[in-house]
């Protein structure tokens, strides 16, 4: 939810300052990818798309670099971990436990 919160807030700060049609484009597709995430659907999927965005817009125009960084590599961690318990994904395809083997 936090990362799909900031990527909401990252395109009201952007969408009304974008100059060209690339950047509407890529805030429209940001913000299609965070309410994604939000519901919990195609997690790996939309979680792996949050980097690449995020990289365009630390060259593009990011006033904070940082929280670009911060946001990509949250996105890549979300794609590795998989769906929460309450997603949309783990109610169709199940949620994924890890248990340790013992040695």
């Amino acid at each position: 939810m936090v990362i799909a919160f900031a990527l909401v807030y990252q395109v009201t700060v952007t969408l009304p300052t974008g100059h060209s049609p690339q950047s509407a484009v890529i805030a429209v597709l940001t913000a299609i990818v965070a309410i994604l995430l939000l519901v919990g659907v195609w997690t790996p999927i939309t979680g792996t798309l949050t980097a690449p965005i995020e990289l365009r817009n630390i060259f593009a125009s990011a006033d904070n670099p940082w929280m670009c960084v911060l946001l990509g590599a949250l996105g890549i961690s979300i794609a590795m971990i998989g769906p929460g318990a309450w997603s949309v994904d783990a109610r169709r395809y199940g949620w994924k436990r890890i248990d340790p083997q013992d040695r």
